[in-house]
C-alpha cells in the first residue's frame, strides 16, 4: 500500500498535465472546429459532382457532400466501374421542369437582383450585383465619352474673344443715346472686318471673317418689342401736363401697330409665327418672339446707312421695351458655332439695361476621326438604352405595381427617359441643321436663325449634364448592399423626418427675414431689390458672402439690427441645429452598423473562390502523392491511399478511369506520367489564379488585417491564460496529494503504534 501510495503523485501529475494539455487542444480543436465547419457549410453550397476531404473536420459528417472537382470527368472505360451504382445513387436529383429557350435567352442575358431569386443565395446576389456593376460601369464610360466628346476647351476661349469684342463697351450703354452710339461704332466695326491691320483688303468676297477667322453667317438682325400708348392711367392731377402712357411690358400691352415709314420691315409688326421666333427671358420681363425687325446688310456701308436712316425717322420712342441684335458666327478651325444676342431692355422708369447672351455650340457633329469615334460611342449608347429598357420592362412585368416604391428604380426611368429625349433630339438637330446650312449657302444675304437651334442645343447639353450626374449617383444602387457604403442612405433616410420637422421652423425664420430685408434695403440695394434675390442673398450671408457696407448705407439703425440678428438666430442656431441632427443620426447609425454582422461582402466572394482554388489543388496533390513511387499502380492501392486522405469512392474511380486507357485497373508508367503531367499543369493553372487573386484583393486585405490580427491576439491570449489556469491547477493538486499522502502515512504509523501496544502491555510501565 505504501509504495502504490508513493506512485500515486507523479501519475497524478501525469494525468493533471494531460488534462492541461488535453484542455489547450480542446480549446483549439473548438475554434478549428468552429472553421471546419464553416468551409464544410460553404463547400456544401458549391455542389455536387465533387471530392470531399474528411480530414478537414474534426468529425466526419454523417452525409457525404461535394465541391466541384478538378478534372470534368467522363467515364470512358470499358470496365466495370466498382462504384458506378452509388455513384448513381448519390447524385442523383429530382428532374426539373424545363424552360422555354427564350426565357433562358432573357433571363442569362438580363439577369438583375430584382429578376433572379437571390434572397436566399447570396452568391448568387453577389455575382449577380457585381454583374450589373460591370455592365453599368461600360454604359457609364461610353456615357462621359459621349458627354465630354460634346464639349471642348476651346469653346470658353471662343466665347470669350467675343465676349471682349461685342460686350465690353456694350454693358456701359445706359440710355437711346447710348445704344445708337454703340450700334453705329462698335457693333459695325467688330461685324464687318474687311482689311487687315495694314489697311490691306481681305480677299473674302462678300463674307466678313471677325478676327480672320470667324465666319459671319448671313446678315445680322435688329427687333424691337413695343408697348401701347395709353395702356397705363395718368392721374387726375396731370393729364393736363401728360398726354402719354407706357406701362411695363405685357404681352396683353403689345403693341402691333404699324408706326413710323410704314415702307419695311423696321416699320410694320410680324407675329412670332410670321417670324419663327420664340421667346427671351429678360431681366425685367419675358419677351415675346414677335415685333418690328430690320436685317442689316452684307456690306459695311449699306448696314452703316440702314442704321441712320432707323436712327433719323425714330425707330425707338416711348414705347420701345426691348432691342435685341442676333447675329451668327462660324470657326472652321475648330467646328464651332457663336450665337449672339445682345439685349437693351427700356424700363418704363427710363434709361436701358444691357444684357447678352453668347452660346458657342458643336452644331455639325462629324468632321474629324474623334467625331467619328463618338459615332461609335453613340451607337452602343443606343445599344445600351435599348438594352436597359428591356431590363426595366422585365422588372416591371415581374413586381408591377411594387416596383415604383424603390428610388433606384424611379431613378433608373428618369435616366433612361432623358436618354430617349437625348436620342430624339440628336436625330432633330442633324435634320434641321442641314436644312438650314443649305438654305443659307443658297441666299446668304439672308438672317441666319440659329438662335432656336442654339437654345436647343443649350438645353440638350443642360439635359445630357443631369443624365450624367443621375448616372454617377446611381452607382451607390449597386455598391448599397454594403454596410459601409450604405452609412450616407441610412442616415438620411433615419433623419429626414427631423429635418422636415425642422425646415418647417427654419424657413418660417428665413422668409421672415427675407421680408424684412426687401422692405428695408429693396429700394437702395441691388441685392435685395427683389424678393427672389433677398432669399439667395441671405443663403450667401450663411456662406460669408455679403457686402454689409451697402446694408449699413442703405438704413443705418435697422441695417445693423438686421444683419446680427439674423446671423445670430440662423446662423449660429438654427445651422448648427440642423448639424447637430444629422451628427446625432450619423453617430447612431454608424454605431448599429458597426455593432451588426456584414453578412454580405464583395470579399466574400473572393474568399470562397480562393478557398475552393485551394481545395481543388489540395485534391491535385493528394493524387500526385498517390502516384509517387510505383511503377505499376493498381486501383485497389490507388483508391486506398485516397481514401486515407478523406476523398470519395465515386471520385477516385472517375479519376483513375479516366487514364486508365485499357481498362485493365492499372496504371502503368506512360499512363502515370501522362496523368501527373495534366496535374501539373492543372496546379500551375490554379496557383496562377490564386495569386491573381491574392494581389487583386491585397488593398482589401491590409484594411482587415488590424481587425483579424486582434482577433486572433485575444484568441491567443485566452488560450494562454486557460494554459496558466491548468498550471496552476495541477501544480495545487500535485501539492494536495502530497499533503493527502504524508497524511496517510502519519495515520499508518500511528495505527502501528497502537497495534503495537496493544501486543506488549507489560512495557506501559
Amino acid at each position: 500500500m505504501k509504495n502504490t501510495d508513493l506512485h500515486r503523485a507523479p501519475q497524478n501529475n501525469a494525468s493533471i498535465g494531460n488534462t492541461s494539455v488535453t484542455s489547450m487542444q480542446h480549446l483549439n480543436g473548438r475554434a478549428e472546429s468552429h472553421l471546419s465547419s464553416k468551409v464544410e457549410c460553404e463547400l456544401e453550397s458549391v455542389g455536387k459532382q465533387g471530392w470531399v476531404n474528411q480530414a478537414y473536420c474534426d468529425t466526419p459528417p454523417l452525409e457525404r457532400h461535394s465541391v466541384s472537382t478538378v478534372y470534368n470527368i467522363s467515364p470512358h472505360f470499358g470496365a466495370p466501374n466498382p462504384y458506378q451504382a452509388e455513384a448513381t445513387m448519390l447524385h442523383q436529383q429530382p428532374e426539373k421542369k424545363k424552360s422555354g429557350c427564350c426565357s433562358a435567352f432573357f433571363k442569362g442575358l438580363w439577369g438583375t437582383t430584382m429578376t433572379e431569386d437571390t434572397t436566399k443565395n447570396k452568391e448568387l446576389f453577389l455575382k449577380t450585383t457585381l454583374r450589373e456593376l460591370f455592365v453599368y460601369i461600360l454604359f457609364l464610360v461610353d456615357m462621359c465619352l459621349l458627354t465630354y466628346g460634346m464639349t471642348s476647351s476651346t469653346s470658353y476661349y471662343y466665347t470669350k474673344v467675343m465676349n471682349d469684342l461685342f460686350v465690353s463697351s456694350f454693358e456701359s450703354i445706359g440710355s437711346m443715346d447710348d445704344f445708337w452710339t454703340y450700334a453705329e461704332g462698335p457693333l459695325i466695326d467688330g461685324l464687318y472686318w474687311t482689311t487687315w491691320y495694314n489697311d490691306q483688303p481681305l480677299d473674302t468676297g462678300l463674307h466678313s471673317f471677325i478676327y480672320y477667322e470667324n465666319m459671319l453667317l448671313g446678315v445680322p438682325r435688329m427687333r424691337q418689342i413695343k408697348v401701347k400708348n395709353n395702356s397705363c392711367k395718368v392721374p387726375t392731377d396731370f393729364r393736363a401736363e401728360i398726354t402719354d402712357c407706357f406701362d411695363v411690358y405685357n404681352d396683353k400691352k403689345e403693341d402691333n401697330t404699324d408706326f413710323g415709314l410704314v415702307n419695311g420691315s423696321a416699320w410694320t409688326y410680324h407675329t412670332e409665327t410670321e417670324m419663327k421666333g420664340s421667346d427671351h427671358w429678360g431681366l425685367l420681363a419675358t419677351y415675346s418672339g414677335a415685333g418690328y425687325y430690320q436685317d442689316l446688310a452684307l456690306t459695311e456701308n449699306e448696314s452703316t446707312a440702314i442704321l441712320a436712316e432707323l436712327k433719323e425717322n425714330l425707330w425707338l420712342d416711348h414705347g420701345t421695351r426691348a432691342i435685341f441684335i442676333d447675329f451668327s458666327t462660324y470657326n472652321a478651325n475648330i467646328n464651332l458655332f457663336c450665337v449672339i444676342r445682345l439685349v437693351v431692355e427700356f424700363p418704363a422708369t427710363g434709361g436701358a439695361i444691357p444684357s447678352y447672351q453668347i452660346r458657342t455650340v458643336k452644331l455639325i457633329r462629324y468632321v474629324t476621326s474623334w467625331d467619328y469615334f463618338v459615332l461609335g460611342c453613340e451607337i452602343v449608347f443606343c445599344v445600351f438604352v435599348l438594352y436597359y429598357i428591356v431590363e426595366e420592362i422585365l422588372e416591371v412585368r415581374i413586381h408591377k405595381c411594387s416596383y415604383f416604391t424603390n428610388i433606384w428604380n424611379i431613378l433608373d426611368v428618369v435616366v433612361l427617359l432623358l436618354a430617349v429625349v437625348a436620342i430624339i433630339f440628336n436625330v432633330f438637330r442633324t435634320i434641321k441643321v442641314n436644312k438650314l446650312l443649305g438654305s443659307l449657302l443658297k441666299d446668304p444675304s439672308i438672317y441666319a436663325d440659329f438662335e432656336f437651334l442654339a437654345f436647343w442645343q443649350t438645353q440638350y447639353n443642360n439635359m445630357n449634364a443631369v443624365n450624367l450626374f443621375f448616372a454617377w449617383i446611381k452607382i451607390f444602387k449597386y455598391i448599397s448592399f454594403n454596410k459601409t457604403m450604405s452609412q450616407l442612405s441610412s442616415t438620411l433616410a433615419r433623419c429626414a423626418t427631423d429635418i422636415l420637422g425642422f425646415s418647417v421652423m427654419f424657413f418660417i425664420v428665413f422668409f421672415a427675414y427675407a421680408q424684412l430685408g426687401y422692405l428695408l434695403f429693396g429700394t437702395q440695394v441691388e441685392t435685395f431689390s427683389t424678393f427672389q434675390k433677398c432669399i439667395f442673398t441671405q443663403f450667401r450671408i450663411i456662406l460669408g458672402d455679403f457686402d454689409y457696407d451697402s446694408i449699413d448705407n442703405a438704413n443705418r439703425i435697422l441695417g445693423p439690427i438686421y444683419f446680427f440678428t439674423y446671423v445670430f438666430f440662423v446662423f449660429f442656431v438654427l445651422l448648427n441645429m440642423f448639424l447637430a441632427i444629422i451628427n446625432d443620426t450619423y453617430s447612431e447609425v454608424k454605431e448599429e452598423l458597426a455593432s451588426q454582422h456584414d453578412d454580405l461582402h464583395i470579399t466574400d466572394l473572393f474568399k470562397q473562390t480562393v478557398m475552393k482554388l485551394k481545395f481543388k489543388k489540395d485534391r491535385i496533390s493528394d493524387v500526385q502523392k498517390a502516384l509517387d513511387g510505383s511503377n505499376d499502380l493498381e486501383f485497389r492501392d490507388f483508391r486506398e491511399t485516397l481514401k486515407e486522405m478523406g476523398h470519395d469512392d465515386r471520385d477516385i474511380s472517375e479519376a483513375f478511369s479516366r487514364y486508365d486507357q485499357d481498362g485493365n485497373q492499372i496504371l502503368d508508367r506512360e499512363e502515370q506520367q501522362k496523368m501527373k503531367r495534366e496535374l501539373e499543369e492543372k496546379r500551375n493553372a490554379l496557383n496562377a489564379e490564386l495569386r491573381n487573386l491574392t494581389n487583386g484583393n491585397k488593398a482589401e486585405d491590409n484594411e482587415k488585417k488590424n481587425s483579424s490580427s486582434a482577433i486572433h491576439e485575444q484568441l491567443q491570449m485566452l488560450v494562454k491564460q486557460v494554459a496558466e489556469l491548468d498550471s496552476a491547477l495541477a501544480i495545487t493538486i500535485s501539492k494536495t496529494d502530497m499533503i493527502m499522502e504524508k497524511l496517510g502515512l502519519q495515520d499508518i504509523e500511528k495505527a502501528n503504534k497502537r497495534h503495537n501496544n496493544g501486543k506488549a502491555p507489560g512495557n506501559e510501565k
